[in-house]
């Protein structure tokens, strides 16, 4: 895989509790989100709502989350577009690190 420089992706992530997960991305932060909301959206995200072995079995692939199936989350969504943490400890890399569209 290659990696584009300064752009922050998803290292490592590790199951938790429920429907969250703890993210490592590539600048060191680590962010946990509970991504209750996203996949109750239903459509192709409802088997994760559903199924707890299924959510349990992601994984890390092109700097996002995926699972099995093909199921997928756009990395700026999980890293940036979540609630902020109440936490200090578990914050969001800084806002000006977010990708920005050309002009």
């Amino acid at each position: 895989m290659t990696r584009i420089i300064g752009v922050i992706e998803i290292e490592r992530v590790e199951p938790l509790e429920g429907r969250s997960v703890r993210m490592t991305l590539t600048d060191g932060s680590v962010v946990i989100r509970d991504l209750t909301d996203l996949v109750r959206a239903g459509g192709v995200f409802e088997p994760l709502e559903t199924d707890d072995e299924l959510f349990r079995r992601v994984y890390v692939d092109y700097g996002t989350l995926v699972w099995p199936g093909g199921l997928d989350i756009a990395p700026e969504t999980l890293i940036w577009d979540g609630p902020y943490p109440t936490d200090e400890a578990r914050r969001r890399p800084e806002p000006f690190l977010r990708p920005q569209l050309p002009r």
